[in-house]
């Protein structure tokens, strides 16, 4: 676990980011399949739901990937330092919140029984916003604050370079 933190933190962060990014791009074509393609909600599916309809509707996977997702904020957090733990800390506290909607869901899914009586499972913000809507908000707001932690780790101050066990900060100018 200590590696994860120090000599293997970049790689694991570029790891991270990829899957977060596949899944960003999941989101964004699927908004594109509704908004420009004017494609009903139910036929949308983003890339991989066209081949493996069965993946959209599944609760248990959009659970399973807000547990990796919360798992993956939590373990590589040690490795942040200054202000870029501030802003990985925050996208770890928006993603606890996502994980909680998305129990949630999986509850209601598991049990039958839905949220206000609703026909299908619904979360708490959901009650406002739209499915599609909300997940891509979710996204955009966890997505965020780990961009700028990512950047300010990658560019530290003196003081936070000095605290750092990593070696993921680019190097000083000479």
């Amino acid at each position: 676990m200590d590696a994860l933190n120090t000599r293997r933190h970049r790689t694991a962060l570029y790891a991270f980011l990829f899957v977060v990014i596949a899944h960003w791009v999941e989101h964004i074509v699927q908004a594109v399949q509704i908004y420009a393609l004017g494609w009903p909600v139910p036929q949308a599916r983003g890339v991989l739901g066209i081949w493996f309809p069965w993946l959209i509707t599944s609760e248990v996977l959009h659970y399973g990937f807000a547990l990796v997702m919360i798992v993956a904020l939590f373990l590589l957090r040690k490795g942040f330092t200054g202000r870029s733990r501030k802003w990985w800390a925050i996208a770890l506290a928006l993603q606890f919140w996502h994980h909680i909607e998305h129990l949630l869901l999986i509850v209601q899914s598991s049990t039958g029984v839905f949220l206000l009586g609703r026909p299908a499972p619904t979360s708490v913000i959901q009650l406002v916003v739209p499915r599609v809507e909300l997940h891509l908000f979710y996204n955009f707001v966890v997505f965020m604050p780990m961009v700028v932690a990512m950047v300010l780790h990658l560019r530290p101050t003196p003081d936070e370079r000095a605290q750092m066990r990593c070696a993921c900060a680019t190097p000083v100018p000479a």
